[in-house]
């Protein structure tokens, strides 16, 4: 990719049109097309003011590792703008790029995703789900109780999980990259139940086959339930047959699972657990109450994928990249990541770096 390339990436992701760049770097909008087109080159002291206006090092205009990116298929994207669409997809990509750039300072071979044999299975009706979200945790090894870190699990088998801030109407997002890869992105700011769910939900859009006469959302969306909380292990939390599902007890099996009480009762009404009239008013408590868009008592904690912090840890130990170069590739100065991650380790690491 050229700097040309990487500058208009910079800058839709940033939301920034050329006229407003090239204000805030004191130079045409002519000339910032010039850069983007190569048909000129800035010089140093322009290239320093374009990193500052675009939140970027002056390194990453310069980064050799470039990945292709699938059209991408979205979880909650009505009314999602054009111009979002792109900022979205920005973020992703520079992800991206500095996560397989690690990759390759630290390994000969990449990780890699295997799609796994459960998912060669056509569907020919809702209820086959079930068995390719047991059939999966069993190749995986993952028994039937609860999972402790979906992030972590995911990125085991070789997906690429990532978080992208901000954006109203966007949850997660599915997509492949250099045509082998899935990668799924999350909105950071959601709680831990809402991050759980549209990973397992998009992790269904990736294993389940799209043929046959099963709509593909409701699929992904029995499936996320039967990954995360399998039939077994449901109906020894809650039993056979339930006349009614008392809310503290969701709330309970919700901090266990991570779960959320809502999908909790969609998960029992699936397995026949209650009945739909059971259900109609639970649902109809939760709307009544305000709890529909945010459920009563403590949040579940957010979710972060850990894997990149701990290779770029590995790297920055061994010696293999300098600090100026973790920064670059956390995306981040590394003072700001140390704050950051010292704010949810009580005080560690900022401590040593004071």
């Amino acid at each position: 990719m050229s700097m040309g390339e990487r500058l208009k990436m910079a800058r839709v992701r940033a939301g920034l049109s050329l006229r407003t760049l090239a204000e805030r770097v004191e130079v045409s909008p002519m000339a910032i097309s010039k850069y983007e087109r190569g048909v000129a080159v800035p010089g140093s002291a322009v290239l320093v003011k374009m990193s500052k206006a675009l939140g970027v090092k002056p390194d990453y205009f310069f980064r050799p590792t470039k990945v292709v990116l699938s059209p991408p298929s979205y979880r909650k994207k009505k009314s999602l703008r054009a111009k979002s669409e792109r900022m979205i997809l920005g973020e992703v990509q520079d992800w991206l790029e500095r996560y397989m750039e690690l990759e390759s300072i630290l390994f000969e071979k990449p990780s890699a995703f295997q799609m796994p044999e459960s998912s060669r299975l056509t569907l020919s009706s809702i209820n086959e789900v079930e068995s390719v979200a047991e059939s999966l945790r069993r190749e995986w090894g993952l028994g039937e109780g609860p999972l402790e870190n979906l992030s972590e699990v995911l990125e085991e088998h070789g997906l690429k999980v990532g978080l992208i801030d901000g954006h109203a109407a966007f949850d997660a997002l599915t997509l492949w990259f250099d045509h082998e890869a899935p990668v799924i992105a999350i909105k950071r700011d959601l709680p831990g139940d809402r991050h759980r769910f549209n990973l397992a939900h998009e992790l269904g859009h990736i294993v389940l086959k799209k043929e046959g006469p099963v709509d593909p959302e409701k699929a992904a969306h029995r499936f996320a339930g039967a990954f995360l909380v399998p039939a077994r292990a449901a109906r020894q939390e809650l039993g056979l047959n339930r006349r009614r599902l008392d809310l503290y007890e969701l709330h309970l099996l919700k901090h266990k699972y991570g779960m959320s009480m809502q999908a909790w009762i969609y998960r029992a009404r699936d397995l026949a657990i209650i009945n739909d009239y059971v259900a109609i008013n639970l649902f109809r408590s939760f709307r009544q109450r305000g709890w529909y868009q945010q459920e009563p008592g403590d949040p579940l904690p957010a979710e972060e994928p850990g894997r990149m912090k701990r290779l770029v840890m590995h790297a920055l130990a061994e010696d293999l990249i300098s600090r100026s170069r973790a920064a670059e590739l956390l995306g981040l100065p590394l003072a700001d990541f140390w704050e950051k991650e010292a704010a949810r380790h009580g005080g560690f690491p900022q401590t040593l770096h004071s």
